[in-house]
């Protein structure tokens, strides 16, 4: 299961010359500045295994309740980057961030291997959703070596406000609206989970990723910044 009720969700690209510089920033300065703020509890980051998953990482937050993501702790971090961090993010691509609520989260614990499927759903049938896809996340849950299976669900106002982080720059898309991951322990267990969500009749215009854990960062101590 997931270590709370919010996440920050987020998938970007690397410019060739920044790769070395975001590796030494995201595990040096900025996962351990994300994870000290009140209410984040742990960090994740992921690479994409294949040329079909884009962009190449993403980033998992884990919150204790959806409502650290418009807290004044976080708001005031994004509204004071480091000067790292505005060197380092100036490099991304293709960045996509979601701020989410946890409609759904089973399992035994984090796997060496994750998909990622952003989808969309029809406003009528959200409701539907919920339930069904939640439904689903126990039965993917029971499938042979899947350890986790997660439904998220993003708040388009707090995805959507701008920072001082933020807003110069020109590589963000939209955030998913839905989005599901699979935890497993092989990188051939994430095969029938994703055929299961894709086949979904809730789910529209479904985007797969599938990626390797890289790197966890723990709760650490928290500073203003």
């Amino acid at each position: 299961m997931l270590c709370g009720q919010g996440v920050v969700a987020i998938w970007n690209g690397i410019t060739e010359e920044g790769r070395a510089e975001f590796y030494a920033w995201h595990m040096i300065e900025h996962m351990p500045e994300r994870v000290g703020i009140p209410g984040f509890l742990r960090g994740r980051r992921y690479c994409a295994i294949d040329k079909a998953s884009k962009p190449e990482f993403f980033t998992l937050y884990e919150l204790q309740s959806f409502e650290v993501t418009t807290s004044a702790d976080y708001l005031n971090r994004l509204n004071a980057p480091t000067p790292w961090t505005k060197k380092a993010t100036a490099a991304f691509r293709d960045t996509s961030r979601g701020l989410a609520r946890v409609v759904k989260s089973v399992g035994p614990g984090p796997g060496g291997m994750l998909a990622t499927i952003r989808f969309g759903v029809d406003e009528a049938k959200e409701e539907e959703a919920k339930a069904k896809l939640g439904d689903l996340m126990n039965e993917i849950s029971r499938l042979p070596m899947v350890c986790g299976a997660h439904l998220g669900l993003s708040d388009a106002a707090a995805s959507g406000i701008q920072t001082a982080e933020s807003k110069h720059r020109t590589d963000g898309l939209p955030p998913p609206k839905w989005f599901v991951l699979i935890e497993t322990l092989r990188a051939d267990a994430l095969e029938e989970p994703i055929k299961r969500v894709t086949g979904s009749p809730l789910v529209q215009g479904a985007d797969v990723g599938r990626y390797l854990h890289e790197y966890t960062r723990l709760k650490t101590d928290w500073t203003a910044g």
